[in-house]
């Protein structure tokens, strides 16, 4: 199973980093979220979130979920305010550790 860690991301303009970690030990980070932009768990609005998704929802067609599109919809834009309680639930979606 992968594991998965969240950080403030090291890479300027981004807000976070995602850290992959498989059980054979190697690593993905993926950097995601635009540094100089709200998003939902930063203030944005409701209706934003709903822009935001309708926009981005092609980012899904990769089938990829360590990619930043996965990670900013469901994280950054996801169902909740709470950054934590949308990674929590990104983990549980897509079973990671």
């Amino acid at each position: 199973m992968t594991s998965m860690i969240i950080k403030p991301s090291t890479k300027a303009g981004k807000d976070y980093m995602a850290i992959f970690t498989k059980a054979n030990g190697r690593t993905k980070t993926t950097h995601f979220g635009d540094a100089n932009l709200d998003h939902y768990t930063s203030g944005a609005s409701k209706e934003q979130r709903t822009r935001y998704r309708a926009r981005h929802k092609k980012d899904l067609q990769t089938n990829d979920p360590t990619r930043a599109g996965y990670l900013s919809y469901y994280i950054l834009w996801g169902q909740s305010t709470s950054l934590r309680e949308n990674i929590k639930s990104y983990k549980k979606r897509f079973r990671f550790k």
